[in-house]
């Protein structure tokens, strides 16, 4: 009998498990980067590779930082809502150029339009590494000391943009 119950047992938890694993959203990936410092880069700038950004240069403004890249299908449906919440002029959004040719990256703007205030590259990927990217894209919210407050996995949707950025964004603003 107890040869019987032990395997029966087993396959209860192992269900258990599973059910909850199933029930977990795969884009609340958690960030161990949350309320931390944003990590430090200095990379050049897309347009301008002879000058280079830092995150030092945006302390005192709350910005988005968005990790995309020209060969990413999901970053193309994410664009024009990027677009869009670039003309609300909410937040600074700064652009990390992830694992992509600089000549491909300057000729998808150009196509699909510029939401980003400065774009920077990551041709080696060492920046995403840094912020613990799994994948693009990628977006996070960093307050005017340069806290990360939020990371968002996937492509951005407008639902994300009202109920999500934008309360955010306005109560990182309205912070000293």
């Amino acid at each position: 009998m107890l040869k019987f119950i032990l395997p029966l047992i087993l396959f209860i938890v192992l269900a258990v498990f599973l059910a909850l694993g199933l029930n977990l959203n795969p884009r609340e990936i958690p960030s161990p980067l949350i309320n931390k410092s944003a990590p430090a880069f200095s990379a050049p700038k897309l347009q301008t590779p002879a000058e280079k950004l830092s995150q030092t240069d945006l302390k005192g403004q709350v910005w988005l930082f968005n990790v995309w890249a020209s060969w990413c299908a999901s970053c193309r449906l994410e664009h024009p809502i990027l677009n869009q919440l670039a003309q609300q002029k909410a937040a600074i959004i700064v652009g990390l150029n992830y694992k992509d040719e600089p000549q491909a990256a300057l000729g998808w703007l150009a196509q699909l339009g510029n939401p980003y205030d400065v774009s920077i590259m990551d041709q080696d990927g060492r920046i995403g590494i840094d912020w613990g990217v799994y994948g693009v894209p990628e977006t996070f919210v960093i307050d005017k000391q340069g806290v990360v407050r939020y990371k968002h996995t996937g492509p951005v949707t407008p639902e994300d943009v009202q109920q999500v950025f934008l309360p955010l964004i306005a109560t990182l603003q309205a912070e000293h």
